[in-house]
């Protein structure tokens, strides 16, 4: 991602500074489905610039090579499955990120160190796992029990969670009238 250097853009939005915003969200939300959040990069590069941008472009690409593909590797089982969903349970949630971008994490600094202390704060990041971290995880369930009923342990393996994290999720689904349990069988379906 790209924008005009802060404090220097020529258009009258603040545009650069929501980017950044969102780009350390994302960054965040990267990180919590397992994928390096150095697959993503912001740089402020302005229009005379043309050779830093060149460079920056270049850099990046390079790093991205030494990353290697997103693919199997990506998770702690090795299963590919799992980063499919996290990412498509991403995707379906980037609305309601962008308002809780909107709403409780809206900021506007001068610096980007001042972005950076904001979002690695203590307080930001208990606002992250209280609004987005859940929400997150159940989707993420969600989307793997709509294509075959689902035990507990085969959850966790999937997505890299720990049974009493997708227990609690689970319960919480249950008690909304999401899913529900099949006792002969162990296992979790959603409520059509």
């Amino acid at each position: 991602m790209g924008g005009c250097w802060l404090g220097e853009c020529h258009y009258l939005t603040q545009g650069n500074y929501e980017a950044l915003s969102m780009m350390l969200i994302c960054k965040k939300l990267l990180k919590q489905i397992g994928i390096d959040p150095a697959r993503l990069r912001f740089e402020f590069v302005s229009a005379s610039e043309g050779s830093r941008f060149a460079e920056v472009i270049t850099d990046f690409t390079s790093q991205l090579k030494q990353l290697g593909p997103i693919g199997i590797d990506q998770t702690s089982n090795g299963n590919g499955h799992g980063i499919r969903v996290k990412l498509e349970a991403v995707q379906s949630l980037i609305p309601y990120i962008k308002l809780v971008e909107r709403e409780r994490l809206r900021v506007h600094f001068k610096t980007e160190e001042e972005y950076h202390g904001f979002f690695n704060s203590a307080e930001t990041n208990r606002l992250f796992n209280e609004l987005i971290v859940d929400k997150l995880a159940i989707k993420q369930i969600m989307l793997l029990l709509r294509d075959k009923p689902l035990s507990t342990g085969e959850i966790a393996e999937i997505l890299d969670l720990s049974q009493s994290e997708v227990s609690r999720h689970l319960r919480s689904s249950a008690r909304e009238g999401l899913v529900r349990f099949n006792e002969s069988r162990q296992t979790f379906a959603p409520l059509r």
